[in-house]
């Protein structure tokens, strides 16, 4: 009888544990999607930035470069 008291109160505890962890799941989700959006804003300001000193150094014809594609091409010549 004691072994089954003993998986009870096991199972009560692992329980209690998924709760608290699916808990924690939500709050790093949460944090995750605030984090996500205020970089994608940020990147939105900056791309604005960007076409604003374009437009003022009279470069605005010139297509945006890829970072990694500029990299690539550094790399061939």
């Amino acid at each position: 009888m004691s072994n089954f008291k003993s998986v009870v109160e096991q199972i009560r505890t692992l329980e209690t544990e998924r709760k608290n962890l699916m808990l924690e799941i939500d709050e790093l989700k949460k944090m995750a999607n605030s984090k996500a959006g205020a970089l994608e804003s940020e990147v939105n300001m900056l791309r604005d930035e960007v076409k604003s000193l374009r437009v003022l150094l009279g470069a605005e014809e010139q297509p945006e470069v890829d970072p990694g594609q500029q990299k690539k091409k550094q790399a061939h010549k």
